[in-house]
């Protein structure tokens, strides 16, 4: 059996020779390509076919959700790990839901991360321990049950699009036509509803949900 060859994206060039380095000390890989960005991403992945591809999903301008995304709109059978400095379990889904086999944190080991390539390769799906146990933890706190914007009501969904889109409470309330009181008791309800903390946790958890 050939080693199996990976594509390294990430923005950050240290940290894709650092992988490079421990990678191709393992002989059962062969880093053949890195870059930061998509365009040349997907141009490596449609000529070279790489066995796999190593995704951090913080980059810009383009995130790792919609680099995925787009990689395997033009090649569907390509298989992509996911990698962020996020232990967030609503990450992951999403990582999932744009196509990616797997996800680990950068609080991952590199025998975590060996398995997730191999796992990953050998047709199967991974998730870290990290994010596992995390999802555990949640499940004791909150009885298994996930919130989700499903548990929102129409008007609250309403608020929090336009709270993605950058408006303020005095904004909101122009915009929908209710006083600036009525937009702070959604946008109140809208966090305890969510078990989040504060309007930043409340953005990333949207963009997390793709929203």
């Amino acid at each position: 059996m050939g080693k199996i060859t990976l594509l390294l994206v990430d923005d950050h060039k240290l940290i894709r020779e650092s992988w490079s380095i421990i990678l191709n000390a393992d002989p059962r890989f062969e880093v053949i390509g890195e870059t930061n960005d998509v365009d040349q991403a997907v141009e490596f992945v449609k000529t070279r076919r790489p066995d796999l591809i190593l995704m951090d999903i913080n980059m810009s301008p383009i995130n790792g959700f919609d680099a995925t995304k787009i990689i395997l709109r033009e090649v569907p059978d390509a298989l992509v790990v996911a990698i962020s400095m996020h232990a967030l379990p609503a990450y992951a889904r999403r990582m999932f839901q744009m196509g990616a086999k797997g996800y680990v944190t950068k609080n991952s080991s590199k025998e975590e991360f060996v398995s997730a390539i191999l796992e990953v390769k050998s047709g199967n799906k991974f998730i870290c321990e990290e994010i596992k146990n995390i999802v555990a933890q949640q499940e004791l706190e909150d009885g298994g049950g996930h919130p989700d914007m499903n548990s929102l009501s129409k008007r609250e969904i309403e608020v929090v699009q336009l709270i993605k889109e950058g408006l303020s409470s005095k904004e909101i309330a122009k915009s929908l036509n209710i006083s600036l009181k009525t937009v702070e008791v959604h946008r109140y309800n809208i966090l305890r509803k969510l078990k989040l903390k504060n309007t930043a946790s409340l953005v990333n958890f949207i963009n997390a949900q793709g929203y």
